[in-house]
């Protein structure tokens, strides 16, 4: 089928023409578009301090645009997370692709808040229509490795978020600190058209039938069968806490940061924003089998949060670095571990729609608790508030601890 084809949801002839390509390609590929499309969202984080300046934009501000990302994300994984069942795997991430290229042009050129909200807000719908199509086609190339298939999402999704920052740090120390990084990353965006516009495409798993198909499209209420309810729902609660962490990580904490090791350099900024993201992608590397492990990745988060405010105040960078490090180890075993579950029982033709569903509620965490958070440094100073965010989470992070340890006394 063609892109055409696909997007029109009408069957084409088959044809001999095209890439068809192995399901290692295949697995690279899903792969590869969500992990870059996630680094392009992020390379802002180093640069923000930039922006602040170039634009007379406040810390209230920042926080805003970067709530308009989650925003827009949470909304199209609402609107359009079911949208790769019927146009096809491809098409969805080709789609994300076109719209991640739009919105970092139109970030890289803003000239006021209201350009960086715009350019943001395109790359949460781009991130938005890759999450549920690259997450669904992992599953199907690894039917019989669905565990692995989650772990590589997580990989993907948790190492682009942690390499945005730190690959934003280091492209800005190039003329046009707040442009050239996202031109570069604009020509690796165009590249990775060119294989996904070959690519032979398998079918759609839910074709749309009858003379109306673009009525499969319209929104859907989320619905969850009731034995995978409890691992929904704990999944959501534990994706909703990290991302708050993440949030925090990937917007006011590169100002934090700065005066915790008394540094202006981007690149070290940008490395430290994205310590906590890379310890949680290599966490998903590590094989741990206990039932007993979603506590204890809790109760490891929940400790290691509290840790980054005792560095402040010490003004400890080592103990910086290692809170950030076991922050990630700590989230990347309990959520790895929530989403397997989920992921394992829900049925494979609305896996895409469920875990889209999962992520809405994740994403929110990184966007609600940071503008609070925005708000409460203008209201109380950065310090201040930080401590008070810091608090909640690690007072949350016990509470789930808490929660998950008798459940797996139970079992």
């Amino acid at each position: 089928m063609t892109v055409f084809s696909e997007l029109r949801m009408r069957p084409a002839a088959a044809t001999r023409w095209g890439w068809d390509a192995s399901t290692t390609s295949r697995l690279a590929m899903a792969g590869v578009v969500i992990f870059t499309l996630l680094v392009g969202a992020n390379l802002a984080t180093p640069l923000y301090p930039l922006l602040q300046v170039r634009l007379g934009v406040s810390s209230l501000g920042i926080t805003v645009a970067f709530a308009a990302y989650v925003l827009a994300l949470v909304a199209t994984l609402m609107l359009a997370g079911h949208w790769s069942d019927h146009i096809g795997r491809r098409a969805a991430l080709l789609l994300a692709v076109l719209t991640g290229l739009a919105g970092g042009l139109v970030f890289a050129n803003a000239d006021s808040l209201a350009g960086l909200c715009g350019g943001r807000a395109l790359q949460g719908v781009a991130v938005a229509l890759a999450t549920g199509a690259s997450s669904a086609a992992l599953r199907e190339l690894l039917p019989e490795r669905p565990e692995w298939a989650s772990r590589f999402t997580l990989l993907a999704s948790a190492g682009g978020v942690a390499a945005g920052p730190a690959i934003g740090g280091i492209l800005s120390l190039l003329p046009g600190s707040t442009t050239t990084p996202y031109l570069i990353h604009s020509i690796v965006l165009g590249a990775l058209l060119v294989p996904l516009y070959l690519l032979r495409a398998r079918p759609a798993i839910k074709p749309a039938a009858g003379p109306r198909p673009l009525k499969a499209l319209a929104p859907r209420r989320p619905t969850v069968s009731s034995e995978a309810r409890g691992a929904f729902w704990l999944a959501a609660a534990v994706g909703f806490l990290s991302f708050a962490v993440f949030g925090f990580c990937l917007s006011l904490a590169p100002s934090y940061f700065a005066k915790i090791i008394d540094t202006d350099s981007r690149p070290l900024i940008g490395l430290l924003a994205g310590l906590t993201l890379g310890a949680s992608a290599l966490s998903q590397l590590i094989a741990v089998r206990s039932r007993f492990a979603v506590p204890a990745g809790l109760a490891v988060l929940g400790g290691a949060v509290a840790l980054i405010a005792a560095s402040a105040a010490a003004g400890n960078p080592w103990l910086l670095v290692a809170a950030s490090v076991a922050a990630g180890l700590g989230q990347g075993v309990a959520f790895r571990t929530v989403f397997n579950d989920v992921a394992g029982k829900v049925e494979a033709s609305r896996h895409a729609q469920i875990i889209s569903t999962v992520y809405v509620i994740t994403y929110l965490g990184s966007a609600v608790p940071v503008v609070g958070l925005g708000f409460a440094t203008a209201a109380y100073g950065l310090d201040a508030a930080v401590a008070g965010f810091v608090t909640a989470c690690a007072c949350a992070a016990g509470l789930l601890a808490a929660i998950t340890w008798r459940h797996g006394l139970r079992r």
